[in-house]
């Protein structure tokens, strides 16, 4: 496969699957998802999102054979710090809503409900574009030494937070469809709620393409970005008194995401 198609093929399965999952909105008479779904999809969405970090882009970043000015590990730990730093950075600037109803950044009447809930999943999205797009920046920067697994490695995880991509879009779009009642409007507010998603795909795939030497940090940055989303919004909702079925779930997401990345990256 052409490795420019396969790339952008890879970038476009992530804002699809977000689409395919507002698309719900069509088929669902309820205006809100259950408690029980929501936190089976968060449980799903946040194992594969671990798994995805872990094997696509924290052992890749150890792997790395060209950094000899430092230990890999410290690279892969500062980055993986300065990623986490920098999504709590804009957790604490940026006004949004998170679909379970908690509010956080700099409080401002200015916006309403349904615009801080679109701010607060494209904080989410930021670092699962730039997961991708830098996995396939990598695989580009390398198609002389290993083109196939490269490029499977890079597909396993679009896929990977693709699938995720489906609940989280069904969430949006029937929370807003609760606040107008539209379904055409409320498939399009939860397909552009992962617009940001290929831009900043594209700039991680144009940035590692560029710069092979920050190939370690890059990886690993993005992975600390995915991790402090996991643990800050989404394994606190999972679990529920009355039920495992949010961690069932993450165990689900995390060991499919792992056999994915395993076996044909």
């Amino acid at each position: 496969m052409n490795p420019v198609f396969a790339s952008i093929l890879g970038i476009s399965l992530i804002f699809l699957c977000t689409a395919i999952g507002a698309a719900f909105v069509f088929f669902f008479k309820g205006k809100e998802i259950s408690p029980r779904i929501n936190r089976i999809f968060l449980g799903f969405a946040s194992g594969i999102m671990l798994a995805a970090a872990v094997f696509s882009l924290i052992i890749p970043a150890l792997h790395d054979e060209n950094t000899t000015y430092m230990p890999l590990w410290a690279v892969v730990a500062i980055s993986i710090a300065i990623g986490a730093l920098f999504i709590w950075g804009i957790d604490k600037l940026v006004p949004h809503l998170h679909i379970q109803g908690k509010e956080e950044g700099i409080k401002t009447n200015k916006l309403n409900k349904t615009s801080k809930v679109f701010l607060a999943v494209t904080i989410h999205n930021i670092p699962e574009g730039l997961s991708v797009g830098i996995t396939y920046g990598v695989a580009l920067a390398n198609w002389n030494n290993n083109p196939q697994a490269a490029l499977m490695g890079a597909l396993m995880l679009a896929i990977g937070i693709g699938i995720q991509n489906v609940p989280e879009g069904a969430a949006v779009a029937l929370m807003y469809k609760g606040e107008t009642g539209s379904n055409f409007k409320a498939f399009l507010f939860g397909t552009m709620s992962g617009i940001v998603e290929p831009i900043a795909a594209i700039f991680g795939l144009f940035l590692a393409m560029q710069i092979q030497v920050i190939m370690p940090w890059s990886l690993a940055f993005a992975a600390g970005c995915m991790i402090y989303v996991i643990a800050e919004e989404m394994i606190p909702d999972i679990k529920s008194e009355n039920s495992h079925f949010g961690i069932w779930s993450f165990i689900i997401g995390f060991i499919l995401m792992m056999v994915l990345d395993i076996s044909l990256g």
